[in-house]
């Protein structure tokens, strides 16, 4: 059964949000931003950082979460909390990769979003449905999972 930060994130993403933005808001645990601010945070990251192709925004949307809860650690220990961040995400990335093949926008999607004609093939092809949500629904439940391991 899909977590609710799982559940939450494919809603927003449903809402026109994008990937990035969706797991963001969904699965951030701090009380220091609001819903408002991680959706307008995450924003930019969405079709792999700006409809680029590169990192997946959902992969990009969990990074984000994970940064974010280690706030209280990079100020008493930098060196110490950038290890461990970077120990989490890297599980995180290998995790997405392993189960989707690559952690690319383009690649994942065969789009490339950041041009005319690939953006309306990937509107076309109903993969923001298909394939995205899936990949939203995904990063969000690793995300969790690698929040219970902290």
């Amino acid at each position: 059964m899909p977590s609710t930060s799982s559940q939450r994130a494919v809603e927003l993403f449903s809402q026109h949000y994008n990937c990035a933005q969706a797991v963001f808001a969904a699965c951030g645990k701090s009380d220091a931003l609001s819903q408002e601010q991680r959706l307008a945070l995450a924003g930019p990251f969405g079709g792999g950082f700006a409809a680029q192709g590169e990192v997946c925004g959902a992969l990009t949307g969990a990074l984000l979460v994970l940064g974010e809860a280690s706030e209280a650690a990079v100020t008493a220990d930098p060196v110490g909390a950038r290890k461990a961040v970077y120990a989490r995400s890297f599980r995180l990335t290998e995790s997405f990769r392993a189960a989707h093949g690559s952690i690319r926008c383009r690649e994942l999607t065969g789009c490339q979003l950041n041009t005319e004609e690939g953006m309306k093939a990937f509107q076309q092809s109903g993969l923001r449905q298909s394939l995205c949500t899936k990949l939203v629904a995904f990063a969000a439940e690793k995300t969790d999972e690698a929040l219970a391991e902290a």
